[in-house]
């Protein structure tokens, strides 16, 4: 959707109290917006980046935010989502660990090395 619609449909759902549901995708979704208005994020294709589902949903955090919003996420049994979500935490985990890393002076520097491989070798498998 070109930029002038995308505005036209935002500037509706912002107005319109008849319209409950606005759609779009995590790419769309992560870009620019103001989603106040809204109070509910439902998220139903993950993806290996965590941070992309990050600034889809804080779209919706933003300044002016009213009312409690809640985050759903759909992930199906038994199926590739759930890898991806173990990819996510993992990815997080290692994010953590080098801010951690950062601060802390204690850390030993072959256990920080060791943190480092790993997030290197997650980030060439995707």
């Amino acid at each position: 959707m070109c930029r002038k619609s995308r505005t036209i449909q935002i500037k509706l759902f912002r107005e319109n109290l008849k319209i409950k549901v606005f759609l779009m995708t995590l790419k769309a979704g992560g870009l620019g917006l103001n989603l106040t208005i809204a109070s509910r994020v439902i998220l139903v294709d993950p993806w290996w980046n965590p941070s992309a589902e990050d600034q889809a949903t804080d779209r919706v955090y933003r300044l002016g935010q009213k009312k409690p919003v809640t985050i759903i996420r759909f992930i199906m049994k038994d199926s590739i989502e759930e890898g991806i979500v173990k990819i996510q935490k993992r990815k997080r985990d290692l994010i953590k660990f080098v801010e951690i890393g950062k601060t802390c002076s204690k850390q030993s520097v072959k256990k920080r090395e060791e943190r480092m491989r790993e997030l290197a070798e997650l980030i060439m498998r995707n």
